[in-house]
């Protein structure tokens, strides 16, 4: 483990008071004024000196040296000089000596610069180094930009009174700065992934208190625990305690097993292999790098202060040596080696080493992006380098671009580095990754190495020092900086210049643009190199993720209240009987104890039994589930909740990959005048080749203004010339007006073109222009060419001079190229070529741009009814003149430095977003998943109210609501947008009060406004409504609405996602499904079942939930129904024998009751079914009914109750009257007619019957039989052998069963329940 060491931030130091050398940098002014400042930019900048610029620095080390000669200084080290003015030194003594222990001789150890300049008593720097000085220096003289106080430097110790190193953990709410490929002077949590829910400590407490948290296992554990009193003992110890202990074995063994379950999922992730690159010191190529010693391992000694002085000087001229000389050499400052690390090793300042496909495994700043060979054509990178300036004095060693990490140690060339967003984004630095995971979004992001770190080689990474803000749960934001030290020692320490934002390049902002959040994939084919910032739970991902918590289904809880009003007529029971004999106290037998002993001898009321039923059943269902093959892939992770899919009313579902594959297809374009779709494509590509048709000269390629041809011998009338030229040109905006980059991938020895784009519409639509004849070849930030597909020849060259990108506020985006009609490309700056403005977008924004038409508005509202997303297209013509003014005014408005981006905005709309030629409009589909309109109109009508919780835009949202049928035809959509006051809040809730079958579609900041101030107006109000739509959620607001439905309802919610942005809602469910989706399995490792697209989830629900709550209520009911009937033979028994508290059925005959003798055959009610599944998707109505619970009520519990009190009644009574009072004859009756009355309610209860159920009917009554022999004990076995006791069982059978079943026959004639009508029985 690294040393722990708090890492506190403070204000850069910026005293004159904190330059230890002052005086000697005017010597180094009075040596050589004329190479002064050069040499102080140089050496910041790290630049590959010449002997001769070496000269003076020689020089100057002497006189430093010489300067410690001096009388006085004569006892001082080399890095203790100003130390009279710095006051005591103690604690970097101590620094310094433990790390020379260590055997580093090129490192100083010290982190004291950065101390906090407090007051005059405040710990100074001890040692400075000549590069440090001149790093410090440059920084008084051109600093004026500073950096907030959380990313300005900071102390890497912190030290007590005494000046020894105080080592802390990390403190999650402070910034951090993290020195790049070394280990941290700060503990950070490990990266583990953890959906588990126990640890092996709070396994046992946790359950346990969930499981006597149910009233009636409380109740059994007092009646179990009274059995150790003599006075209440009745019957066998173990007759109370044996249930209640094979319950918890039960209940605690499952949620062991699926724990163990979960444990074994998170570790296939935490065991997934990365590359780290490993950074050995420079020379010490065949040895790994020794561990840190922990500085508390001397951090109690008194510093010896000789050898520390020794230690400094050598040290330092060590280090004086290598920066004068070493580097100029072109030595790297480390060697680096590929290593393979899991998951769950990774930590804070790893660099990881991440190719196309790879999941991140945690949070990261990108480093370094490369492309790999081949993906760039020939001349692209010097075209850029030329186009763009270096603002920088050159970076040693710059130029080894390819991103590959050897231990070889070359010596780089020399490149330029340029610190604005275009450098960096024309020195490669670029990559795309996928956050639906994440957020939800299904566009690509486009990410950006630092131009800081771009250019730098591997081997230098060492020298990077990144600051990063405290953990937090935005994934939208980021704020931090990155810098480049002069040495690796100075990045460990986190020494620098004064924090601020210089020209020099030393160091450059971070934000959101330069990081990959965990669980996010890389979507480019470069190779990414990025440094952890956050681990495990300190992830943006893990941050927006609520813990697991133990899920209770709804049966439970109510069996719980139903076991409250039995244990209240058991108590209730037991004080009348004793008062009916009266209150005295007998001798020996004192009226709270007879109370307590009929306590006892009722508590069959409250069938212990009843919960090993249930979860025997929860156990059976879930094994319906697993081995359904018509959900195949279906996993039940949470076992105890199978009920509650029966009882589901909201239903929250993901968008992307839930509910739509993210798999966009181009399927329609309108040109005005005919609309081409499906077959009719053929046509397109037929206009395409000819359109595209290369004029005389092989030089010669295709622009706007160019002829169309109609190949020879086709007769073509005017009105098909017409209609090709604008398929042509529509065809051609398309192809151009876009954001896409080509890229040639190696797939089993062949060539693959893919797209890469931070939109899928994009892709879509490119591929669309390819597969009608039109291929995009190459592209760079400068230019593009498109290629025949049919030929393969260059047609369509063109420069690009401006893209204008989409914004979710501008709907739209724009391009303007110069045509090239040769396939020469023109000298730069020649005026020859057509210029055109391109430009498509969102229908409402589109449509006051171009110009006047009278198609548009119906066209588009033809295709949104379709639910495509629409696109128009449209284009204008700039003369050289018109763009030279437009590119004047808009490079004015892009320097203002406040109202920047509308000034732009502005200037666009001024000279080119007016009267737009109108060329199409094109129609995308976001591809649904299969049957997913069958299954939400299913759900519909089964009573289930569906909200849609997405990421995405709202437009995308409203495409998706109305193509999957969500929004049902001609339903009014309402919109709220972008509201953030709430002063007009109530009027939408108003308006929607009036109209309650509108569907609401909100945006993430609107729903955040009600949320905050409106939650209960705002839930009441949307609960009415058959469907809402929210737009741009965040993965806790998506949880938040979860727990509010409940909260306000008290109704089930299912919540169902296939991303990592799901997990919070699906937790916070009462029931989680998790769809297994092609990016990973977060979703499904958290969720309580996980099944594999969407319209599996109607059988989840409407079959297997629909029989698991019936089936539980039924046995329920009948556990409860057998508990009460032996408690109604007690107390007939015990009135008849003057109120004492005596067993009835003692011993064995208790117990085997409630297991062998009835259990089988209750427990085979698990097997039945009303329905088949057929009838159940047919009428879905049979599932909306089961939501009121009906199926289990207070109602149907007291007709059970009165149907056990008849029962048991008629059995003990009649069983006493044709026998004896109390006898084994008495008991032979009664019990024998006992168990053949429940053996026969279960089959009368039964509705399909099950080879299973005969089975155990027969078998139990064929083992009961074949027990009598043994229970001499208990019957008289010769009055078993008489017809007289046959005619008794008979007759008391009779009376007690006839009336119940005859009851059950006429109320089903009168009023036949839901699935009898439909089976049309």
């Amino acid at each position: 483990m690294p040393p722990s060491t708090s890492y506190r931030l403070t204000e850069p130091p910026d005293s004159s008071v904190n330059d230890s050398d002052s005086d000697i940098d005017l010597d180094l002014e009075e040596l050589d004024p004329s190479t002064s400042s050069h040499v102080q930019a140089s050496r910041l900048l790290g630049h590959n000196y010449s002997p001769e610029q070496r000269a003076p620095r020689i020089a100057l080390r002497n006189i430093r040296m010489g300067g410690l000669r001096r009388l006085g200084n004569r006892g001082r080290g080399y890095g203790e000089l100003g130390h009279g003015r710095d006051g005591n030194g103690d604690a970097t003594g101590l620094l310094e000596d433990d790390i020379h222990e260590q055997g580093y001789s090129d490192e100083s150890g010290h982190a004291g610069d950065e101390a906090p300049l407090l007051d005059e008593y405040a710990s100074r720097p001890q040692r400075r180094s000549f590069t440090s000085d001149r790093l410090q220096n440059l920084a008084h003289i051109g600093s004026s930009l500073r950096l907030p106080s959380f990313m300005s430097n900071a102390s890497a110790n912190q030290r007590d009174d005494d000046g020894t190193v105080d080592n802390k953990e990390d403190d999650p709410s402070s910034s951090r700065g993290i020195a790049v490929g070394a280990p941290q002077s700060t503990r950070y949590p490990p990266n583990l992934v953890s959906n588990a829910k126990y640890t092996a400590f709070t396994f046992l407490p946790i359950t346990l208190y969930n499981e006597f948290s149910f009233f009636f296992n409380m109740y059994f554990l007092l009646v179990a625990l009274s059995q150790a009193i003599p006075a209440l003992r009745i019957g066998y110890l173990s007759t109370y305690i044996a249930p209640l202990a094979f319950v918890l074995f039960i209940t605690m063994g499952k949620e062991a097993y699926d724990d163990i379950e979960r444990r074994r999922r998170d570790n296939e992730a935490n065991s997934e292999e990365y590359v780290v690159l490993h950074f050995g010191r420079a020379g010490e190529q065949t040895a790994a790098l020794r561990p840190p010693r922990n500085l508390k391992s001397s951090s109690s000694r008194k510093p010896h202060r000789p050898p520390v002085a020794q230690r400094d000087r050598l040290s330092d001229i060590q280090e004086e040596e290598e920066q004068a000389e070493g580097q100029g050499r072109g030595y790297p400052s480390s060697y680096v080696q590929e290593i393979s690390k899991k998951s769950r090793d990774l930590k804070v300042g790893d660099v990881l080493k991440l190719s196309k496909g790879q999941r991140v495994p945690a949070d990261v700043v990108i480093l370094k992006c490369s492309t790999p060979e081949g993906a760039q054509a020939p001349g692209q990178a010097p075209e850029s380098a030329e186009e763009q300036p270096s603002l920088l004095s050159p970076l040693e060693g710059d130029g080894n671009q390819d991103g590959s990490s050897s231990g070889k140690g070359n010596n780089p060339d020399s490149d330029s580095l340029d610190v604005s967003t275009e450098a960096s984004a024309s020195s490669g630095g670029e990559t795309f990754i996928r956050t639906d995971q994440l957020d939800g979004e299904t566009d690509w992001k486009l990410r950006l190495a630092s131009a800081l770190t771009q250019t730098l080689p591997v081997e230098e990474f060492v020298r990077v020092r990144v600051t990063g803000g405290k953990p937090d749960k935005k994934v939208n934001e980021f704020v931090g900086k990155v810098e480049l030290m002069a040495t690796r020692q100075e990045a460990l320490n986190g020494q620098s210049d004064d924090g601020s934002i210089n020209g020099n390049g030393q160091s450059a902002p971070l934000s959101i643009d330069n990081t990959a959040w965990a669980n996010t994939v890389i979507a480019s084919q470069a190779t990414t190199m990025a440094v952890i910032v956050y681990t495990g739970p300190q992830t943006r991902s893990a941050l927006s993720t609520s813990l697991s918590r133990s899920k209770t289904g709804l049966l439970e809880y109510e069996i719980n209240s139903l076991t409250k009003i039995l244990c209240a007529l058991t108590l209730a029971l037991s004080i009348i009987l004793v008062a009916l004999e009266g209150f005295g106290n007998a001798e020996g037998n004192v009226w709270y104890v007879k109370i307590m002993r009929f306590l006892v001898l009722f508590s069959t009321i409250v069938p212990i039994s009843l919960r090993v039923n249930l979860d025997l059943g929860k156990s059976v269902y879930s094994w319906f589930i697993q081995r359904d093959s018509g959900i195949p892939g279906a996993v039940v992770r949470t076992s105890t909740i199978p009920e509650d899919l029966g009882r589901i009313e909201y239903l929250l579902s993901d968008k992307t990959g839930t509910l739509t594959q993210n798999e966009m297809e181009m399927k329609k374009i309108h040109v005005g005048t005919v609309s081409y779709a499906n077959e009719a494509m053929d046509e397109v590509v037929a206009y395409v080749r000819h359109g595209f048709v290369v004029g005389p000269g092989e030089k010669s390629l295709v622009t706007p203004s160019s002829s169309y041809s109609i190949a020879a011998g086709i007769t073509a009338t005017r009105t098909r010339r017409e209609i090709g030229s604008r398929v042509r040109d529509v065809v051609l905006a398309l192809a151009l007006c876009h954001n896409v980059t080509p890229t040639v991938e190696e797939d089993n020895g062949q060539s693959v073109t893919s797209y890469q784009a931070s939109s899928p519409d994009e892709i879509a639509i490119v591929r669309w222009t390819e597969s009608v004849g039109l291929r995009l070849a190459y592209r760079d930030r400068k230019k593009m060419i498109l290629e025949s597909t049919e030929t393969g020849k260059m047609v369509v060259q063109v420069q690009i001079l401006d893209i204008f990108p989409f914004t979710s506020d501008g709907k739209r985006m724009g391009i303007i190229v110069r045509f090239h009609e040769q396939s020469q490309p023109p000298s730069l700056g020649s005026g020859n070529g057509e210029i055109w403005f391109y430009q498509k977008g969102a229908d409402t924004v589109m449509g006051s741009i171009v110009a006047a038409n009278d198609w548009l508005d119906e066209e588009t509202a033809n295709m949104a009814r379709e639910g495509l997303r629409t696109l128009v297209v449209g284009r204008k013509k700039l003369s050289h003149d018109q763009y030279r003014d437009f590119s004047t005014s808009y490079q004015e408005a892009s320097l203002a430095i406040s109202g920047r981006d509308a000034g732009m905005q502005r200037v666009v709309a001024e000279y080119l977003e007016h009267d737009l030629e109108l060329l199409g409009v094109t129609g995308v589909e976001d591809k649904l998943q299969r049957d997913v309109k069958p299954s939400l109109e299913l759900l519909r009508n089964a009573g289930i109210k569906i909200w849609m919780l997405t990421g995405d835009k709202v437009e995308t949202a409203r495409c998706v609501a109305v193509s999957s049928k969500l929004v049902a035809r001609g339903q009014y959509i309402y919109t709220i947008a972008k509201l953030k006051h709430k002063d007009n809040a109530q009027d939408h809730l108003d308006f929607l009060k009036s109209k309650t079958d509108s569907c609401l579609l909100i945006d993430g900041e609107s729903l955040s406004l009600y949320l905050t101030h409106f939650s209960v107006e705002f839930i009441s109000v949307a609960v009415r409504l058959p469907t809402v739509v929210a737009c741009r959620c965040s993965p806790t607001q998506k949880a938040d609405i979860a727990k509010l439905i409940k909260e306000f309802t008290k109704k089930r919610v299912c919540c169902i996602g296939d991303g990592g942005n799901d997990v919070s809602m699906i937790q916070a469910a009462d029931v989680g499904v998790g769809i297994v989706g092609k990016e990973g399995r977060q979703a499904s490792l958290a969720a309580d079942f996980s099944i594999e697209q969407f319209c599996h989830l109607t059988k989840l629900l409407v079959w297997h939930g629909r029989n698991s709550y019936k089936r539980s209520a039924k046995l329920a009911q009948f556990v409860i129904h057998r508990g009460l009937i032996i408690a109604v033979c007690q107390t007939m028994y015990s009135i008849a024998i003057k109120f004492e508290p005596e067993g009835l059925y003692k011993d064995w005959l208790l117990v085997g009751y409630a297991t062998v003798y009835t259990a089988a055959p209750v427990l085979s009610l698990v097997l039945d079914k009303d329905v088949d599944e057929n009838l159940a998707n047919l009428y879905p109505e049979l599932y909306k009914e089961l939501t009121s619970g009906r199926s289990l009520s207070y109602r149907t519990f007291f007709v059970w109750v009165f149907v056990s009190i008849y029962q048991g009644g008629m059995i003990q009574g009649l069983s006493q009257i044709l026998t004896e009072v109390d006898g084994p004859k008495m008991v032979a009756v009664s019990y024998t007619v006992l168990v053949l009355n429940e053996l026969l309610m279960v089959a009368i209860e039964i509705t399909t019957w099950h080879p299973v159920m005969i089975m155990c009917i027969v078998g139990t009554f064929l083992f009961y039989v074949g027990s009598v022999p043994f229970l001499g004990g208990y019957f008289d076995l010769d009055f078993l052998l008489s017809w007289g006791f046959l005619w008794r069982v008979l007759a008391v059978g009779s009376i007690s069963l006839i009336p119940p079943y005859a009851g059950k026959l006429i109320r089903r004639t009168m009023k036949p329940p839901s699935y009898r009508k439909v089976q049309g029985i």
